[in-house]
């Protein structure tokens, strides 16, 4: 009989204790791993989103951090406003002109280029109008560019695709200014389709109703971003409802409304006027990304906004906040771990008495005092190895389970296998320890167990 068989007879002798003890390791594994799992997702959800597709977010002043919240995460409330001519002085070329013609009003040198141009050779400038819900999903108004000119993913080459439609037109000859594209959680909860409308609230998911209805013209395929759960509608037909014209224009500039040229020479119906917008914050990618630094300082002495690094922000976030709570988590586990080694120990150690006849037998039969000792740490590292593998197949199987609610949430896919990490290698000589520290006392005691007096006992 070899003493791997001895020691698993042993555990079959006391098999109620022994199922306990292995399942108490089982659970303290099991955290363990659902943690490693947790911090996988948490770091592939934070590589989608650490480059946005932007350098910089401008916006009114009052914290970068509360500023990248609001426009990358669409959380908490803006801080405020800033007028939309500042949005014009970040159009590259000529565009500060143009959008100018386009949408009509009095503005100071209308053929002016915009100051931080010079920056923009290659770049981009996206406003952001934020302040409507749709039922629970932040409202976004901004222009059909957020969809054609950003891309996502950690290295910034995923374009955004619609599971159905297609993204919203500046104007459509059918729809006006009134369509909207919807995040792929916002309308899975929402159960929205292509061709259905929404009416968004003003200022709160429980605010004041706007009358006018958006066409949903396409939906968004899932991202793994924030953009899947958020509606996105026109920032033309965001201006035109009730509430979201600037309330103190600058008395200078007379209402200057006007009808614009679409394809063809359609006339089309009247935009708001410029000096009657405000924006929430401007995405802006440089053509160069080193003039990023130099643009951000320019804004902020200019006094008029602030403007933030959503990497550097998001970075700080993550350090801040979120690894902080990785870690305590991952230390709780491991002090189940410890704990569940102790139980170890205990029902090992409190069955020494019963088997102090046994343990004479074996050393009356020939059986050395290292052998003894030998087959209890084996029989803990068992009870400890055995339950470790149950929590680790528990762990993953229950990530497995919960795939298409974290791919719901995240836009992260979860498999069995790909959850393993190479942290989850110092589980096998962590469980070799532990059992092996669990092992030592009730071990001892068999090793000094006294033949003569047990035998005749």
């Amino acid at each position: 009989m070899n003493l791997f068989h001895i020691a698993w007879r042993n555990m079959q002798q006391r098999g109620l204790a022994t199922i306990l003890t292995m399942l108490s390791m089982a659970l303290g594994v099991c955290m363990v791993v659902l943690v490693l799992g947790i911090s996988w997702v948490i770091t592939e959800s934070f590589s989608r989103n650490s480059n946005v597709g932007y350098n910089l977010i401008v916006g009114a002043r009052g914290g970068s951090l509360q500023l990248t919240l609001n426009a990358v995460y669409y959380l908490s409330q803006p801080v405020g406003t800033i007028p939309y001519e500042l949005f014009l002085e970040f159009l590259p070329g000529d565009g500060r002109a143009e959008e100018i013609h386009r949408v009509g009003g009095k503005i100071e040198e209308p053929d002016r280029k915009g100051l931080y141009s010079p920056y923009m050779s290659g770049g981009f400038a996206i406003p952001v109008c934020l302040g409507d819900y749709f039922g629970r999903f932040r409202v976004v108004g901004t222009t059909p560019d957020f969809f054609e000119k950003l891309q996502y993913g950690e290295m910034n080459d995923l374009k955004y695709r619609f599971a159905s439609g297609r993204n919203f037109k500046d104007y459509d000859a059918e729809n006006g200014y009134f369509e909207a594209v919807l995040g792929a959680q916002c309308a899975a909860e929402r159960k929205c389709q292509v061709g259905d409308t929404l009416k968004t609230t003003h200022g709160d998911p429980e605010g004041d109703g706007h009358g006018q209805a958006f066409k949903i013209v396409g939906i968004l395929e899932p991202t793994g971003t924030p953009n899947d759960r958020a509606a996105f509608i026109n920032i033309e037909g965001f201006y035109l409802m009730e509430g979201h014209a600037r309330a103190f224009e600058n008395p200078m500039h007379p209402d200057a409304d006007k009808e614009d040229v679409g394809e063809g020479g359609a006339q089309l119906p009247p935009r708001l006027a410029l000096e009657k917008r405000d924006i929430t914050a401007i995405l802006v990618r440089t053509g160069n990304p080193m003039f990023a630094m130099n643009m951000q300082t320019t804004v902020k002495k200019s006094e008029v906004a602030e403007a933030a690094s959503p990497i550097f922000e998001i970075g700080n976030l993550f350090s801040n906040f979120v690894d902080p709570v990785r870690y305590a988590l991952l230390a709780v586990t491991t002090v189940v771990c410890f704990v569940s080694a102790i139980s170890i120990l205990v029902s090992i150690y409190n069955s020494m008495n019963e088997r102090r006849r046994d343990i004479a037998v074996m050393r009356a039969l020939g059986a050395r005092r290292d052998v003894v000792l030998f087959v209890v740490l084996l029989e803990s590292l068992l009870i400890a190895c055995l339950g470790g593998l149950l929590g680790w197949l528990a762990g993953h199987s229950l990530g497995a389970v919960a795939s298409s609610m974290i791919e719901y949430r995240s836009g992260v896919r979860v498999t069995f296998v790909n959850t393993i990490t190479y942290y989850e290698l110092w589980l096998i000589p962590g469980l070799v320890i532990l059992a092996t520290i669990a092992g030592v006392v009730p071990a001892f005691v068999a090793y000094q167990t006294n033949v003569s007096k047990n035998l005749g006992a």
